[in-house]
């Protein structure tokens, strides 16, 4: 059963009204979608932040305006992050039985064997669009990264069998890799790292290795 929360539809689009509104600890919005209009709702700002905690971002949630219910989830949201507040809500009604789309952050599990060994994680991508049943909709999609190696990368086409949802992404979408760090790659691959590396970075270092060798002669 889906948590509920209550909303209240707005007749007033007043700058000034939506000021006080705000004020008055609540977040204007809009529902949308199936069997939805373009509703201009308000919902309570505190009551909407413990919904979301409680069901997560890609939740179900009841949305219960003014009497009548409807299952939606968070389709988008706006923030005053100078404030730390939500400043306007969007939610799509959904149909329980049809699929959607939907933005699923993705949550890198363990500590990279290469990372241990002195390497460094990068991670190009933070979010993946997925497609599903709203109830099938995952809070995170979790990549277990414990056993990548230095020079190794994970990409969608490597956890796409792990998941039930559609990933919209190609195959060979970088999640996450392990770089060699930059001494080992100055040592092991010589002139293939030199052509990364900035010019004036690059002449302190030759001058370096130049003054130690001819020192070590």
């Amino acid at each position: 059963m889906a948590t509920e929360l209550k909303a209240n539809t707005r007749k007033d689009f007043k700058r000034s009204s939506l000021t006080k509104l705000r004020h008055e600890g609540n977040i204007p919005g809009v529902v949308y979608g199936y069997k939805a209009d373009n509703t201009p709702i308000m919902v309570d700002a505190i009551t909407f932040i413990k919904t979301i905690r409680e069901v997560g971002r890609n939740g179900i949630i009841s949305l219960n305006v003014d009497g009548n219910k409807q299952n939606v989830i968070l389709s988008d949201y706006q923030q005053d992050h100078l404030k730390d507040a939500v400043t306007h809500v969007d939610f799509l009604a959904v149909n329980m039985s049809q699929e959607i789309d939907a933005d699923v952050r993705i949550e890198l599990v363990g500590e990279a064997a290469g990372v241990k060994d002195g390497g460094v994680l990068q991670q190009p991508l933070h979010e993946v669009s997925v497609t599903a049943k709203p109830k099938d909709i995952p809070e995170s999609i979790e990549v277990d990264i414990a056993e990548l190696q230095v020079g190794e990368t994970v990409t969608i086409g490597d956890i796409r069998v792990k998941y039930s949802v559609t990933l919209n992404e190609e195959d060979d979408r970088t999640i996450a890799s392990i770089l060699a760090p930059r001494q080992e790659e100055e040592i092991d691959s010589g002139e293939e790292q030199e052509a990364g590396t900035p010019e004036n970075e690059e002449g302190r270092e030759s001058e370096a290795s130049e003054a130690s060798e001819s020192k070590g002669e």
